[in-house]
């Protein structure tokens, strides 16, 4: 049986991929403005309002996870595997990711953020 509960696994792991997301899109909006676009704006307005979706909810699973005295923290790393240590409620679970598998699922998350702000708009 795991000590850590399932319901608890989709926060540890925003608390991964989020901030990665969220670095992306702070990268790429940089790039929009100083590239040689000749209509930056609305490249960066659909990078802006995505990287406000992501800060929503990512403040939201601080305050979960602080509600639930709930932390990650990156562990070792190589070329294959990241390893990230969870603690809930006084269990510790060291968890091994794939690099390519982190990589593709923050791709995932950052066509989802577009897309949502395209549907907004």
């Amino acid at each position: 049986m795991p000590l850590i509960p399932d319901e608890a696994i989709p926060y540890f792991e925003n608390m991964i991929y989020l901030p990665m997301v969220f670095t992306i899109l702070e990268k790429d909006r940089k790039i929009f403005e100083q590239g040689p676009f000749k209509l930056k704006r609305p490249y960066i307005a659909m990078v802006e309002e995505a990287a406000k979706q992501v800060q929503k909810e990512l403040k939201e699973t601080h305050i979960y996870m602080k509600r639930y005295s709930m932390k990650v923290l990156r562990g070792e790393g190589d070329d294959m595997f990241t390893e990230y240590v969870f603690f809930h409620g006084g269990y510790e679970e060291h968890r091994r990711y794939l690099n390519v598998r982190l990589r593709n699922r923050v791709e995932e998350l950052l066509t989802m953020y577009l897309a949502i702000v395209e549907k907004l708009h």
